[in-house]
């Protein structure tokens, strides 16, 4: 099955969604910080034999709006909801990868009767990382843009699959290969993760909850450990030999969790 792109604007900005379809109850799927739609595709083609499955280029990211004004924790909350109203689709459940995990959860807290259930991919309410932004746009700042070749893109981010679908976010132009987002955009994106934790948010998810980390996570154990104790009825699992990009590592095993959590969730309410 393929997918078509749909259009949704809110406020005036742009966000483009890889919708593939499929007749089951919602499923949207948020990608992470510099990321992109594409990055589900794996994971979005499974699913859709018996889900209708949305993927979405947030503000600033793919073919969204590249320069959006407000790039607020709230701004990209009030997205996921547009996404919904503008798609029909009732009660998502929310997938979120890294960034787009913690606007999932942002979601999930501040519209609980919005949200069927969550799964968080590599996030959790944080601890506030003032070193964030710089750490970002350090990384960033390193990259050798233009690439000559998509190919020289796939070695530098990384290689095998991590490395071919970050390279999937680039466009050829001006005879390189260019990200899709602005480096500032990215860096004022984590503003307020830099600022603070979300630990009051978390404990306002009321819906069921899964949380995927890595071997290699960037979730310390303690903040696993409150979120056990503190949030919503939360399973968490850990899948061994991964890193943070664990959705593009093992996409097979992220899929089976995924499979076997929306098969026990209750029915979505009409």
């Amino acid at each position: 099955m393929a997918w078509s792109e749909r259009i949704v604007t809110r406020d005036g900005v742009r966000l483009a969604c890889r919708d593939w379809g499929g007749l089951g109850p919602p499923v949207v799927l948020l990608h992470g910080l510099a990321g992109h739609s594409g990055e589900w595709d794996a994971t979005a083609r499974r699913l859709s034999s018996r889900y209708r499955v949305v993927a979405v280029d947030q503000r600033g990211h793919g073919a969204g709006e590249r320069h959006p004004r407000d790039v607020s924790r709230a701004a990209y909350v009030a997205d996921v909801i547009a996404v919904a109203d503008q798609l029909g689709l009732r009660q998502p459940v929310l997938v979120g990868q890294s960034l787009g995990g913690h606007t999932a959860m942002l979601t999930a807290a501040a519209h609980p009767d919005r949200v069927r259930a969550l799964v968080l991919v590599e996030a959790g309410p944080g601890s506030g990382n003032p070193n964030a932004p710089a750490e970002i746009g350090g990384w960033l700042d390193s990259w050798p843009l233009p690439f000559t070749s998509r190919e020289a893109a796939v070695r530098f981010l990384g290689g095998g699959p991590v490395g071919e679908a970050w390279a999937a976010g680039l466009e050829e132009r001006d005879g390189g290969w260019w990200p899709r987002f602005d480096r500032d955009v990215m860096v004022d994106s984590l503003a307020e993760n830099a600022r603070r934790s979300f630990w009051d948010e978390w404990e306002q998810i009321v819906c069921p909850t899964l949380a995927v980390l890595a071997r290699s996570s960037i979730i310390p154990p303690h903040e696993v450990d409150g979120m056990l104790r503190q949030g919503p009825v939360t399973r968490a699992v850990s899948i061994p030999g991964t890193g943070h990009d664990l959705h593009l590592e093992q996409p097979d095993t992220l899929h089976t969790l995924l499979s076997d959590f929306l098969d026990d969730l209750a029915p979505a309410k009409r």
